[in-house]
């Protein structure tokens, strides 16, 4: 398949394959990557509370598998003890750290002088964490923009903690959409700014 440059402008047609398609299927981006990571670390979180005291409400888990709608009762009295649904939940958490710390690798591989190759992987994100923008805005920002972008995202994260530790009930559409509001609108802000 043939198609024009980039900008569609130049009338040279080049190959498909030198086009940004196939990189952009086989190199994922670091936010993509970095969403994967984090969606898996909640993951294996739901999954401990769910083990360890349910998280739906006091004493009733989670069945996961029910909860998204693939099988019978999304919700069973905490004492059936261990069940699959929690294994299946945790497996996928740990599919999404690693798709997460492979899309981190592939996205942040770097070439130094000798021309040996390094990759900065979920490891380095999180060691890097304190030195990041969202960090320096939390406590000293360049903008307004960015301190209230991470202050949201903070604010939506700490709602969702205390409100799922003082009610006990991990899984709240109400409480997620609260949250989710917080952040997305926190992440808009941060690329708002940036691009300035």
């Amino acid at each position: 398949m043939k198609a024009l440059n980039q900008k569609g402008r130049s009338p040279i047609v080049i190959n498909m394959t030198q086009t940004d398609w196939n990189e952009a299927l086989t190199r994922p981006s670091s936010m993509v990557s970095t969403a994967a990571l984090i969606l898996g670390f909640w993951v294996i979180i739901l999954s401990i509370v769910n083990i360890v005291e349910g998280a739906y409400s006091p004493g009733n888990k989670v069945t996961w598998l029910g909860f998204l709608g693939l099988s019978g009762d999304a919700f069973a009295a905490n004492d059936t003890g261990f069940v699959i649904d929690d294994a299946v939940f945790a497996i996928f958490g740990i599919i999404l750290i690693g798709a997460g710390d492979y899309g981190m690798k592939k996205a942040n591989t770097q070439l130094d002088d000798g021309g040996n190759a390094s990759s900065r992987g979920a490891v380095s994100w999180i060691l890097d964490l304190p030195n990041s923008d969202f960090v320096k805005n939390i406590i000293k920002a360049e903008s307004m923009k960015g301190a209230i972008s991470s202050w949201l995202i903070v604010i939506g994260i700490l709602y969702y903690i205390v409100w799922s530790i003082k009610f006990t009930t991990w899984v709240d559409p109400g409480v997620y959409s609260v949250m989710i509001s917080l952040v997305a609108f926190g992440f808009a802000l941060n690329v708002s700014s940036k691009v300035e």
